[in-house]
């Protein structure tokens, strides 16, 4: 019987092997988990998250250009050689080779200055800019969650069809070991050839060796999701989803409703990009707007050093101003920006145009692939069941002994093609769905 302290120190036991254990399982993963994870931690959407903060900064440095400006300096000057002139020459007799020097020997220097910006077209255009390009950035975020999603999307459905493949190849394979077993027994009761048997087993080993084959472009696959999801391509995980499940999740296929453009982040994001443009020739279109401003000086002083005396002399200044500044002739270098601007909003306008003739190609062709899928669906639905009938009906016969075993292969390969090509209709009606939703913004 256990000790009070051995019966607490198993239960710690079986309590941290437990949680040793769900550490060490891959974890399951839905579509929606897929495009949460990717929207968390792929750097692309990191890279989108701070260009929205180099704008925010890059509109508080603008706002700083027009508010008052405080520098200070100071500078120190020795002479070693003073400029100067004869004491003769200025009508002092005796004088001389001694001269008459206008500087001190030392001088010390130094300044404080205050600048204020009253108006700046400039500045006015720069301001503008930025809050727009933090618009900009922000439609960019929207455009760059967009993208993850589809891209996640779009690698997730190719390795569920993967996924469901090889779980209806591994009912097939045990379908075909059990038959395989059954014959070999038959076999060795002399009711049946050695031949079934081969053919059986040939039949069983290129199943196998297809599930092989599957299970290597899972990895290929699942490897391309993980890297579209900004994981790291060595962490397992397992897909939690499969075709049927999606095909409830996304049952509803809007065949009718005109596309919205505003839904479309990209399309948004050019929008916003014309309107950057529009300011370069706002700014372009008056060159000879002023730019005015005002200072306050002040520069206290300090010299010593005349002649002999070695005393220092506080010499102060102080001055304020303002400056107006403005271009009379510039070569016609402002014209030739402004048309250059011109020109970047007409080659947008352009762009504008293809993306909305683009995006209702993208409508119009997923809802005629939709309609194509879903017909084939139906089709290939017909097609298995009659594949699944045969195959019955052929195993039914091949064990009452009035069937063969190369009658049971054929129907086993058509039985298993069917299979395939249903779940091939059905991810393409799938994809057809996800795609539609993609064109209209959803």
């Amino acid at each position: 019987m256990l000790s009070k302290y051995s019966l607490k120190t198993f239960i710690f036991s079986v309590l941290l092997l437990a949680n040793v254990a769900a550490r060490g399982q891959s974890p399951a993963m839905s579509l929606s988990d897929c495009i949460s994870y990717a929207l968390e931690n792929h750097p692309n959407m990191k890279v989108a998250q701070l260009q929205i903060s180099d704008a925010n900064w890059r509109i508080k440095e603008n706002k700083a250009t027009a508010l008052p400006q405080l520098s200070g300096s100071i500078g120190y000057q020795y002479f070693i050689q003073r400029p100067g002139i004869p004491a003769s020459a200025l009508g002092f007799p005796g004088a001389g080779d001694a001269k008459v020097v206008f500087s001190a020997v030392h001088s010390l220097s130094p300044s404080l200055s205050l600048n204020q910006l009253f108006f700046s077209n400039s500045y006015r255009v720069a301001t503008k800019a930025a809050q727009y390009y933090r618009d900009y950035v922000n439609e960019q975020l929207g455009a760059t969650k967009q993208t993850l999603r589809n891209q996640v999307v779009e690698a997730y459905l190719p390795a569920l069809l993967i996924s469901d493949n090889l779980t209806t190849l591994d009912r097939n394979i045990g379908n075909l070991e059990k038959l395989l077993s059954d014959t070999k027994a038959i076999n060795k009761a002399g009711f049946a050839e050695q031949l079934d048997v081969d053919r059986l087993d040939l039949s069983l080993s290129n199943l196998r060796s297809e599930r092989g084959n599957l299970v290597r472009q899972r990895e290929i696959v699942v490897n391309a999701l993980k890297f579209m999801m900004g994981m790291p391509v060595k962490q397992e995980i397992v897909l939690a989803d499969d075709v049927q499940k999606l095909m409830t999740q996304y049952a509803d296929a809007d065949l009718t409703t005109e596309v919205n453009l505003m839904n479309r982040p990209d399309y948004t994001q050019l929008l916003k990009g014309r309107e950057l443009s529009l300011l370069q020739v706002e700014l372009n279109r008056k060159p000879w707007m002023p730019t005015v401003a005002g200072f306050v000086q002040y520069q206290p002083g300090w010299q010593g050093g005349f002649g002999d005396d070695t005393k220092w002399f506080f010499i102060p200044s102080a001055v304020a101003g303002v400056s107006v500044n403005f271009s009379i002739w510039d070569g016609g270098g402002a014209k030739a920006r402004h048309e250059r601007a011109i020109i970047g909003v007409q080659t947008i306008d352009a762009q504008k145009q293809l993306l909305e003739n683009a995006i209702t190609l993208e409508l119009e062709t997923a809802r005629k692939q939709f309609i194509n899928a879903q017909d084939r669906v139906g089709s290939q639905q017909k097609n298995l069941a009659l594949a699944q009938r045969i195959y019955d009906t052929t195993q039914t016969k091949y064990k009452a002994g009035i069937g063969s075993s190369f009658e049971i292969t054929q129907a086993e390969s058509g039985l298993y093609a069917a299979q395939q090509s249903l779940m091939q209709a059905q991810f393409d009606l799938l994809t057809a769905r996800v795609t539609i939703r993609k064109a209209l913004g959803q």
